[in-house]
Parts: structure tokens; C-alpha cells; sequence
């Protein structure tokens, strides 16, 4: 399925640590006419999805930050998102733009990836592709 995100709301979670990330993210997405909501770790934005989803209000797409110190990162979340819905949509970022996940990001599961800091061509270009 191609999204055109011109033609469609998205209903976006983004998954961040830093508060600061969190804020412009959405802020950004919401410009874009996205409905967004945020969490801080991997463990919230899980709980978050499961009740969207329960709800019949799923998320179109989660943009999850690969590393959050103490809790769960990307990485782990993505792989629980799954168990529960195979189809979920990810896109995994960070401000690191080598690694293994980063590069080889499709074979962990995500549908994306974003560099830190991205800018609004970078997010609307990936938004159309998934």
C-alpha cells in the first residue's frame, strides 16, 4: 500500500527519550495534518499501541527511537509490537547513523529509517513510501 500523505491523516505515535524530540516531532507531523501522539519509552508507546489497537483506532505508523537508556529502545520494542501485531508499521531513528539496525534496518523489522536530526522532506518522503 502506498500512502500519500497528502491525501491521508496518519494516526503517528512517536516513540523518544528526549522531550525536546518529542515536541518538534509532533509538531512537525501535526503541520503535516497527522494525528500524532508521543511516549518517552519503548514500554509506553507498546501499552499505548495495544489500547489503540483494542480500541479499533490503530496507529498507522510508530517512529521509535533506537536507544533509550534504561528502558526499552526500538530495537526490543519493535520486536513485542510485532508478537502482538504482525503487521505494525515502524520506523526506527536515532542520531547515530552507522550500526547494524541502521543500516540493515528491514531485517529487524522496520519499515524506515531516520537519521537525527530529520528534516520535514526527509519524514514526508518516508510517510509516502510506507
Amino acid at each position: 500500500d502506498t500512502v500519500n500523505t497528502n491525501d491521508k491523516k496518519l494516526s503517528i505515535l512517536i516513540m523518544d527519550d528526549e522531550e525536546s524530540v518529542r515536541t518538534i516531532t509532533s509538531k512537525l507531523l501535526r503541520l503535516l495534518g497527522h494525528n500524532v501522539d508521543c511516549a518517552e519509552c519503548g514500554e509506553q508507546a507498546i501499552e499505548m499501541y495495544k489500547n489503540s489497537y483494542m480500541n479499533n483506532k490503530k496507529y498507522d505508523v510508530v517512529f521509535m527511537d533506537l536507544i533509550v537508556p534504561g528502558k526499552l529502545g526500538g530495537k526490543e520494542a519493535i520486536k513485542i509490537l510485532h508478537e502482538f501485531d504482525p503487521n505494525a508499521k515502524a520506523i526506527i531513528s536515532s542520531g547515530y547513523s552507522t550500526g547494524e539496525i541502521m543500516s540493515n534496518y528491514q531485517s529487524y523489522g522496520f519499515c524506515g529509517v531516520l537519521t537525527k536530526p530529520y528534516q520535514i522532506e526527509e519524514v514526508q518522503k518516508i510517510l509516502n513510501e510506507i
